[in-house]
């Protein structure tokens, strides 16, 4: 069984040792980690992603393909009946606020960047309805520019592997940026929110069901015991 990690005065170079060793293991735990939402290029991507929020990506990858058939392009849903998509995108929920998002969105990268989604997070951040996690989902997958994805999960498990005490988003990005190689931070993203969707929950890990627990100070938040803790692990895809 897997004693319990002690962090406190835990050197800087033994938590930067800790958490890339953590990082090579969920590779080898999740060697097809990738995003979970379904696109073909950098618009489809963004538009997918803005949708997610507060939503499976299951019910988006039901959503997107007629979304996506119908509108092909920013000028495409620019000039796009709002009712229209809003009841295409109904079943994601907010889908109001999803529609100004996305056509407000649509509209920029007309008006600002000539009809294409751009590279940078300067410039995909100053898009309507595009925040840093948005972002860097779309850097990371669509333009292979590596971005670190801040979202529940991620959050979640780099404070009980003790990577970081912060619930800031920014701030957790950074902290963590400074531990993992920037390489890998794309990658990283999807491991986390692999392993945090399908073992380390917000309620009952399943602790005893973890390949990381030797390296977790968290280890015994949810059940030890090996054959409980497996009845906690599923399967994806996830929210």
């Amino acid at each position: 069984m897997p004693r319990k990690v002690q962090t406190a005065g835990e050197s800087r170079l033994a938590l930067v040792r800790r958490a890339r060793r953590i990082n090579r293991i969920l590779a080898e735990t999740y060697p097809d980690a990738h995003c979970e939402l379904d696109f073909a290029n950098p618009l489809e991507l963004l538009v997918a992603t803005i949708l997610s929020a507060q939503c499976t990506d299951k019910r988006v990858n039901m959503v997107t393909p007629v979304l996506f058939a119908k509108y092909r392009t920013p000028a495409d849903y620019a000039a796009a009946d709002r009712t229209q998509i809003e009841e295409i995108i109904r079943s994601t929920g907010f889908f109001r606020a999803k529609a100004n998002s996305i056509i407000g969105m649509a509209q920029a990268v007309c008006d600002r960047h000539h009809g294409e989604v751009p590279g940078t997070l300067k410039e995909l951040v100053a898009l309507p309805g595009v925040g840093r996690k948005t972002a860097n989902v779309v850097l990371g997958n669509a333009f292979d520019v590596p971005g670190i994805t801040v979202d529940t999960h991620f959050g979640r498990l780099t404070r009980r592997f003790g990577w970081t005490t912060s619930t800031d988003p920014v701030k957790i990005e950074h902290e963590v940026g400074d531990l993992i190689p920037k390489s890998q931070w794309t990658m990283l993203s999807h491991r986390l929110i692999w392993h945090g969707r399908r073992v380390c929950h917000a309620r009952r890990p399943a602790c005893g069901a973890c390949s990381v627990a030797a390296l977790c100070p968290s280890y015994g938040t949810g059940p030890t015991d090996a054959a409980e803790a497996a009845k906690l692990v599923k399967e994806g895809p996830f929210s």
